[in-house]
C-alpha cells in the first residue's frame, strides 16, 4: 500500500516536473519561439502551444484507459512515463526561432502533443492505480499524496527555474539557460520509471482477472451506454477543478511576470513559497476527508473561491509583498481542499471494470476542453479588456457551476470502491463489515440495473 502511493506519487511528480517548468518557463519561451510577438499576446501564442497539446489529451486517455481496463494499471502508467520524459527532452534540444525560423515552434508544437498524449492516461491512471491499493478508511489520505507529488514535481520545476534565472540572470536564461530544466527530465523519469516496474499490481484488478478470466472489459460504446451519468458527473468535477487548478498552478506565475509586472525570480519564488504550504494542508484536508466526507470540503473549497477570488485578486494586483502573498495563500487553501479530495473521489464514480478507461475519458476531455485552454482564454480575455480582475471572476463563475455540481454526487468516502469488496487495513474491521453486509456492497443495486441494461441490449 504505502509502496503503491509512494511509486505512483514520485512518477506523477516526474509528469508534473515536465509539465510545470513549461509554465514556469512560459515568458521565456515566448521569447525564444515567438519572437515577432510582444508582451500579453506573446503570452497568448505560448500559452496557445500549451493548450493546443490538450487537443490529443483525449486520444490519450481513451487509447490508454482501455488498455489499462485490458492489461492492467502498471504497464500502461510505465509506458506513459517514458515518453513524457522523453517529449520534455526533446523540447530542450529545439533550436530556437532565430536558428531555424517557423520549424521551431512547429517542433515545439509536436512534442507537446506527444505530451499531452501520455499524459492522457497517467494522471487518470495514477489515481485509479492509488484508489484501488488503499483501504476504504485511509482512501483520502493516501490518495491526497498523489497530489503531494504534483506540488513537488511543479516545486522541483519552479525551483529549478528560480535558481537558475537567480544564478544565469535574463540574458543567459534567455539564451540557453532555459534548456537545462527540460533536460533534467531524463534521469527524473528513469527514476519513477524504475520505481513503477516493481510495483504490484492493484489488488482490485487482480480481483476482477480472477472472476472474469477473460478479462473484457467493456467498450467505448458501453461506457458512454451504460455509465452515461457517472461520466456526465465526472465531466462536471474535472471541469471546475482543472480550471481552478491550472489557473492558481499554470497561469499564475505568467499572471505575475507579463501581467503585473513582477520580476520573473520573485513572483515564481512566491509561487514557490505558496506550494510548499500548501503540502501540509493537502494531507490534512485528505486526512480530515476520511472522517467527515469529501463533498463538504470540495463545497467548503468552491465557497471559498466564490467569496474570496475577488479579494484575493486585488491584493495580489496591489503591489505590496505581503498583500500578495497573501492573495495567493487565499486561492491555494481553497485549491487544497480539491487536491486533497479529488483523487479518491473520481475513481469511486466509476465500476473496476471501466474505472480506468472511463476515467480517462471524461478526465480528459474535460480537462482539454476546460482546464489546458484556462491559461490562454484568460491571457486573451485580459489583451481584450484590459482588465486584471479577469482571472478572479472566471474563477467566481466556475465555482458556481461547481456547488451546484457537488449535490449529484453520492459520498464515497470511508466505503468500497464501485464493483470492490471492502478494503480494510485491520482485522478488527472485518467484524464491522459482517454486521452490515448491505453497506459493504452499497452498489450493489446501481451495478444490477446496468447488468440488467446489459443483458436487454444482448438480447
Amino acid at each position: 500500500m504505502k509502496r503503491a502511493v509512494v511509486a505512483t506519487a514520485v512518477g506523477n511528480a516526474t509528469e508534473w516536473f515536465d509539465f510545470g517548468i513549461y509554465s514556469y518557463l512560459a515568458v521565456t519561451i515566448g521569447q525564444v519561439f515567438f519572437p515577432e510577438m510582444h508582451g500579453p499576446l506573446q503570452l497568448v501564442y505560448t500559452f496557445a502551444t500549451f493548450a493546443v497539446a490538450f487537443i490529443v489529451r483525449p486520444f490519450g486517455g481513451m487509447f490508454f484507459g482501455m488498455l489499462g481496463d485490458r492489461l492492467g494499471r502498471k504497464k500502461i502508467l510505465s509506458i506513459t512515463l517514458v515518453m513524457m520524459a522523453l517529449a520534455t527532452l526533446s523540447i530542450g534540444l529545439i533550436p530556437s526561432y532565430a536558428s531555424i525560423g517557423a520549424t521551431a515552434p512547429i517542433l515545439l508544437l509536436i512534442a507537446r502533443m506527444v505530451q499531452g498524449f501520455s499524459t492522457g492516461g497517467e494522471y487518470s491512471g495514477a489515481m485509479t492505480f492509488v484508489a484501488e491499493s488503499t483501504p476504504d478508511k485511509r482512501r483520502g489520505f493516501l490518495a491526497s499524496g498523489l497530489e503531494v507529488g504534483t506540488l513537488t514535481g511543479f516545486i522541483a520545476g519552479s525551483g529549478i527555474v528560480t535558481l537558475l534565472s537567480a544564478i544565469l540572470g535574463p540574458e543567459n536564461m534567455l539564451a540557453w539557460g532555459w534548456r537545462i530544466p527540460f533536460f533534467i527530465a531524463g534521469p527524473i523519469g528513469l527514476i519513477g520509471l524504475y520505481l513503477r516496474n516493481h510495483l504490484e499490481e492493484t489488488p482490485a484488478f487482480e480481483a476482477l482477472e480472477k472472476a472474469n478470466k477473460k478479462n473484457e472489459p467493456g467498450s467505448i460504446k458501453d461506457i458512454f451506454v451504460y455509465h452515461w451519468r457517472s461520466l456526465l458527473i465526472a465531466f462536471i468535477i474535472v471541469f471546475f477543478y482543472n480550471v481552478v487548478d491550472y489557473m492558481i498552478l499554470s497561469y499564475m506565475p505568467s499572471h505575475l511576470t507579463a501581467v503585473l509586472g513582477y520580476g520573473q525570480t520573485r513572483g515564481l519564488l512566491l509561487i514557490l513559497v505558496v506550494m510548499l504550504i500548501m503540502i501540509p494542508i493537502v494531507l490534512t484536508v485528505g486526512y480530515v476527508s476520511d472522517r467527515i466526507g469529501n463533498l463538504r470540503i470540495i463545497r467548503g473549497g468552491l465557497l471559498g473561491l466564490i467569496f474570496l477570488s475577488i479579494p484575493a485578486f486585488l491584493f495580489i494586483g496591489s503591489g505590496h509583498a505581503w498583500l500578495v502573498f497573501l492573495g495567493l495563500i487565499i486561492l491555494a487553501i481553497c485549491l487544497a481542499c480539491l487536491l486533497g479530495t479529488m483523487p479518491s473521489l473520481l475513481p469511486s464514480l466509476f465500476f473496476t471494470e471501466v474505472r480506468y478507461g472511463a476515467l480517462a475519458i471524461t478526465y480528459n476531455i474535460s480537462a482539454s476542453l476546460f482546464g489546458g485552454t484556462t491559461p490562454l482564454i484568460v491571457a486573451w480575455l485580459i489583451n481584450v479588456t484590459g482588465n486584471r480582475m479577469v482571472p478572479a471572476y472566471y474563477l467566481v463563475a466556475t465555482c458556481l457551476i461547481g456547488v451546484v455540481a457537488t449535490y449529484f454526487v453520492k459520498e464515497t468516502a470511508g466505503r468500497p470502491l464501485r464493483g470492490s469488496p471492502p478494503a480494510v487495513e485491520e482485522k478488527h474491521e472485518i467484524q464491522e463489515i459482517l454486521e452490515e453486509p448491505a453497506e459493504a456492497l452499497w452498489w450493489q443495486e446501481e451495478k444490477n440495473k446496468i447488468d440488467k441494461k446489459t443483458e436487454g441490449s444482448d438480447g
